[in-house]
């Protein structure tokens, strides 16, 4: 009887042994997932689930704003942004790229799909903590396609994960014209800075 009861006994350990190795398999799988939806092998910096949003948004805002530039369609800044001064500069910046398309008769040429990739995604602490984003566009439309990088600033303001910054380095993009080529994106308070914002005008 006690032979019987002993085995019993290390049989259920080893079961529920077993359930936690599958668990922490499918842990570790869906982490891959993730990685691999993110566009990147090891998920070393993705322990944070913040940092899944805060890569949902960039892709999102980054795939719209494709759109919006090239097929006219809307962006609604207020969804990925806070900060007034950023709103505005973000609008300048759609309106200033679809109608130079549209005036070189480009915009016949839509944006059917934009793929997204994440070359990097940082979280850093110090004064302010915030998530740097690299992120890589192909953006596929009826006739051929292009590439661009762009990199993003994310915080959480008021208890909502925002885009604070966004920067395309691409050759003569918008940004690399108005506010300067080979910028460091570092500062998620920048669009705070008023006399920096008032060199953009």
């Amino acid at each position: 009887m006690v032979r019987a009861y002993l085995m019993l006994l290390f049989i259920t350990i080893l079961m529920i042994s077993g359930c936690e190795q599958t668990d922490h398999r499918m842990d570790q799988e869906n982490e891959r997932r993730t990685a691999a939806k993110m566009g990147i092998g090891d998920p070393v910096n993705l322990s944070n689930l913040d940092s899944q949003k805060a890569y949902e948004l960039c892709a999102d805002a980054l795939s719209e704003y494709y759109k919006a530039i090239w097929n006219g369609l809307e962006l609604d800044v207020g969804r990925y942004m806070d900060n007034q001064n950023f709103q505005r500069y973000t609008e300048k910046k759609i309106k200033s790229q679809y109608n130079l398309f549209r005036k070189n008769n480009l915009t016949y040429n839509q944006v059917k799909d934009v793929k997204i990739d994440a070359e990097k995604v940082d979280y850093l602490e110090g004064e302010q903590r915030f998530y740097y984003l690299k992120l890589n566009a192909r953006i596929i439309k009826d006739v051929g396609e292009y590439a661009e990088p762009t990199e993003f600033l994310v915080q959480d303001v008021r208890g909502r994960v925002v885009i604070v910054d966004w920067y395309t380095s691409g050759k003569d993009s918008y940004d690399s014209i108005m506010r300067g080529e080979n910028q460091v994106i570092d500062n998620p308070a920048i669009w705070e800075n008023s006399d920096w914002v008032g060199k953009l005008k």
